[in-house]
């Protein structure tokens, strides 16, 4: 997992790669990352690419630079080995489809989970432009699977920063709900807000809990394949935030006492998956 460059045109506030930021600055060439993943592969160091990077230049330029990468790993070089992209929701459509021929995955970063936190700490990007790459990418994918054809084969999927503004876990949830309804998303993933150098006013003086992130992925596994909704899953915190001191299917639970004890014999399978300590497979 590499940037292929941290120089950015963006000023994120949130961003230790902003624009404005005086952090050092590198960048790689498309022949030293082929290079670089080439050998790290035949040496069973890794088993994929997951490529992101800043963006320099222009959106369409940086988009270029890293399909170059994909485009030359699988066709000059046979690379088998897993390829996961993050893609620029301003860059050229055209550019994101041929990104699709060569990555497994794509990737659109939503960033943040509200456009209202969006425009407050990284006004420069927007959310509908964002969500419209998105539902660009989701209909590419539709048609290379009904047709059978390779594109972005693993889906797509966006990630989300926790704790840089005023979102709660319902917020963050109820976008991440949306964004798989709508987009198909394969997966939301989720990362804790970490202090930055020479901070704004606008962020926090602190990162959140840890344990925060790992509450939002164990809801997100609830939504996704247990059959809960965001309301029930929030209404086992306080104040829209999850409890971090029990995992959130145990304090649907501990709310819903009326509904055990459970007999397994004659449950039913959406019962069953409310069941602490029972999984899919169990």
């Amino acid at each position: 997992k590499i940037l292929l460059t941290n120089w950015c045109l963006y000023d994120c506030v949130y961003c230790v790669n902003r624009r404005s930021s005086n952090t050092p600055r590198a960048r790689f060439t498309v022949e030293e990352v082929v290079t670089i993943t080439l050998e790290f592969y035949k040496r069973n160091y890794i088993e994929g690419l997951f490529l992101s990077s800043g963006v320099v230049k222009s959106p369409d330029h940086t988009m270029e630079e890293m399909t170059r990468i994909a485009r030359s790993l699988r066709r000059d070089h046979g690379f088998a080995g897993y390829i996961h992209l993050k893609t620029i929701p301003e860059a050229s459509p055209w550019l994101v489809e041929q990104a699709g021929l060569w990555a497994d995955r794509l990737s659109i970063n939503l960033e943040l989970p509200t456009d209202a936190g969006l425009a407050r700490l990284a006004p420069e990007k927007s959310g509908a432009t964002i969500r419209a790459a998105m539902g660009q990418t989701k209909e590419r994918i539709v048609e290379a699977r009904a047709e059978r054809r390779r594109f972005a084969p693993a889906g797509q999927s966006t990630q989300m920063i926790v704790g840089a503004d005023a979102a709660t876990d319902t917020d963050v949830l109820t976008s991440s709900a949306r964004l798989y309804g709508d987009y198909r998303l394969s997966r939301v993933y989720y990362s804790a807000f970490s202090p930055i150098p020479e901070p704004s006013a606008a962020l926090p003086l602190k990162a959140p809990p840890l344990q925060r992130e790992n509450r939002l992925y164990q809801a997100d596994w609830l939504l996704r394949f247990y059959g809960f909704d965001v309301a029930e899953i929030a209404a086992g915190g306080e104040a829209g935030m999850l409890d971090l001191e029990i995992d959130p299917k145990l304090a649907w639970a501990l709310k819903h006492r009326e509904r055990f004890p459970v007999d397994v014999n004659r449950a039913d399978r959406e019962m069953l998956l409310r069941i602490p300590g029972l999984g899919v497979k169990a």
